[in-house]
Formats: C-alpha cells, sequence, structure tokens
C-alpha cells in the first residue's frame, strides 16, 4: 500500500475542497526543497518515446494537469515532479473573485467522478501575473487557462479576456480561453461564432500564441462545428476538448449526482473521447483531450482518437500521486505492443 492509499480514508472524512487545499499546501511546502527533487526521480518516466511536440513546444510526456487543480498558478514546478509533461494554471479572471457559495465540490465516490460548481474562485489577474513573474517555472511547459469575470457583462467579455492575457502574457507558454465553463452565468453563449471572433480575434491581435480555445461537451454537433470554423478561420493553435458537462449519465449511483454544477471524472471519459473524435476529424490543429482521463489505456484510447495530448485532475484525487508515473508507464507498453516507435506515431491512428 502506498503512502496516498494510506491517507486517502482521512482525506475523504474532510470536505472535498478542504482535502484539495490540504494537500495543495502539503505541495507547495514542499516546492523548490529537496522533497521535490526526490518526487522527480520517483515518479518521472523519462523515455524518448514519451516526447512529442505540439504546436512548437516540446513535451517529455503527454500527460498534464488540466485547468482547475492550481487556479493560482502556486504549484506548477512540483506538479511536473509527480512526472507530468505540462501545467495549465488557471482559470484566471480580470477581477479577483471568490467563487459560489460553499458546499461547491462534491465527491461522487462509487463514480470516481466529481461535481463542482466553484464559480472560477481565483486571486485575478493582477496578483496571478504578479505570482507567474516571480515563480521559478519548470522547463515544462506551462499553460494558462483565462475565463470570463462574472461581474463582466457577455458584451464586454472580449476587453475582460484581454485584460487577464496582458497580466499574464510574460509567463505563459500557451494560452487558453475558457468559454466552456458552466458555473459562471451566461458564459457558455460566447462560445458561438460571434462572440468567440470577437474573443479570440483581440487576443490573436495582441500577440497570444500559441493560443487555444476549450469547448463545453454539452455543445450540439453544428455549434461545435461553427466554433472550429472560427478556429481555422483566425488561425489558432488547437482545442481543447471537453470541459465539464451538467449531464447526468444515468450510469451514476452516487447521492451527489443529483448536485448542479460540472460532472468530471470517470463517468466522462467515452463521451469525452468521442468527442476528441470529432473535433480531430474537423480540424487540422492539435486537440488536447480531457475528461475521465485516468489509466494508460483511457489516456491512449484518446491518443488514437486524434489526442496529441491529453489531461487530467479528478484522477489525482482517486489515484493520487503516481497517477502520471502508472499512466506514462502504461503507455509505453501500448506503444510497444501496437508496434509504434512514439506516441505521436499513434495520435489520430483510429480515424477514418
Amino acid at each position: 500500500m502506498g503512502l496516498y492509499d494510506a491517507a486517502k480514508p482521512l482525506l475523504f472524512t474532510l470536505p472535498p475542497e478542504t482535502a484539495h487545499r490540504t494537500v495543495h499546501r502539503l505541495l507547495d511546502a514542499a516546492q523548490s526543497t529537496p522533497v521535490e527533487g526526490a518526487l522527480r526521480r520517483r515518479y518521472t518516466v523519462a523515455d524518448d518515446r514519451l516526447h512529442t511536440t505540439v504546436f512548437g513546444l516540446d513535451f517529455d510526456s503527454p500527460v498534464g494537469v488540466a485547468a482547475g487543480f492550481d487556479k493560482n498558478a502556486e504549484i506548477p514546478s512540483i506538479l511536473t515532479a509527480l512526472g507530468f509533461g505540462h501545467v495549465e494554471v488557471g482559470g484566471v479572471t480580470a477581477e479577483r473573485q471568490p467563487g459560489n457559495p460553499r458546499p461547491r465540490m462534491f465527491r461522487l465516490r462509487e463514480d470516481e467522478a466529481l461535481i463542482n460548481r466553484m464559480g472560477f474562485n481565483n486571486h485575478g489577474a493582477d496578483a496571478v501575473g504578479e505570482r507567474l513573474d516571480a515563480t521559478r517555472l519548470p522547463d515544462a511547459p506551462v499553460g494558462i487557462n483565462i475565463g470570463k469575470s462574472k461581474s463582466t457583462p457577455l458584451e464586454e467579455a472580449a476587453d475582460d479576456y484581454l485584460y487577464t492575457y496582458e497580466r499574464v502574457a510574460r509567463a505563459g507558454d500557451y494560452f487558453v480561453v475558457n468559454v466552456s465553463s458552466p458555473n459562471t452565468p451566461g458564459l457558455r453563449d460566447l462560445q458561438h461564432r460571434d462572440s468567440l471572433e470577437a474573443i479570440l480575434g483581440g487576443l490573436k491581435d495582441a500577440g497570444a500564441a500559441p493560443l487555444l480555445v476549450k469547448l463545453s461537451p454539452d455543445l450540439p454537433d453544428p455549434a461545435v462545428e461553427d466554433a472550429l470554423a472560427v478556429v481555422d478561420d483566425l488561425g489558432l493553435d488547437g482545442v481543447i476538448t471537453t470541459n465539464t458537462t451538467t449531464d447526468r449519465p444515468a450510469s451514476l449511483r452516487s447521492h451527489n449526482r443529483a448536485e448542479r454544477g460540472g460532472l468530471s471524472g470517470k463517468p466522462i471519459d467515452s463521451r469525452s473521447t468521442e468527442a476528441v473524435r470529432f473535433v480531430a476529424e474537423r480540424t487540422d490543429v492539435p486537440v488536447i483531450g480531457v475528461g475521465g482521463v485516468s489509466t494508460a489505456e483511457g489516456a491512449y484510447r484518446k491518443i488514437r482518437a486524434g489526442a496529441s495530448l491529453v489531461q487530467l485532475y479528478t484522477a489525482l484525487v482517486y489515484r493520487g500521486p503516481s497517477v502520471a508515473r502508472e499512466i506514462n508507464e502504461g503507455l509505453l507498453d501500448l506503444l510497444e505492443e501496437d508496434g509504434f516507435e512514439r506516441v505521436e506515431d499513434a495520435v489520430g491512428v483510429d480515424l477514418d
């Protein structure tokens, strides 16, 4: 039994947000100490077969940390010490926000899932930008996820996103426009073509690159196709699919399944893989697959469906700090079984 297996029952007696903050503080305390080096030696899988280059950036592993785990860019370095090939921090908004009232995160233990309605709680673009500029960032790519401030009217969203970008621009290796969180009123309306063009066009003009957009799994197919047309028209660098979903699969068993918010974790794995496939078949830009990734097999299915990279968050809660190592080791076995020399050779092989 590993250390996390022993600690998890105790952590799970705490409210989910309290447990997350406890783990976050422990990682923060260990960052930039000899402990970080020890973790890196234990959890990093150093193998050139896992290396890939996506939108001009080098990734030592295709497995990254999704936005939401490190909202305020406090622990990106030690997260890479756990074997992750990149970290996406945020969502960051122009204004400091407390988020929605607590409780706002719920475990679905029987389903290995979470429901959250956090509401973009973060320290705000000024504070996060200053922290990023003053922090020793890891060698791995750091993405910055940008959201809309809750108080900003939808018609002023483009200026709101631009303000945040300008405050974090120096530190980011890539930038993600988040218009798909279900927990900010009206936000997902910004996924429609006119709004996307205004937001993304303004960021392109400001020099944001590589620039990606994160889409909702709840968008109907024609709306996804419209969004992808904007991606192609503006020359964006990639698409992240998907965010959390407001749908509730019939398979959910936990009593928390009726809570409002975005569902993440194992129950959305297959759906998010199909979303990756749908997007990858309709655009030539790289796709980052998110949603339910917790095993090498699940990550590999997304890669074969067209994902150049994958990200996870909920699996860290249920599988602990060894999850990236386990996925990376498993990916190497799967690549060998299928005769691929490198992970990038497997990207999209299942597409028609």
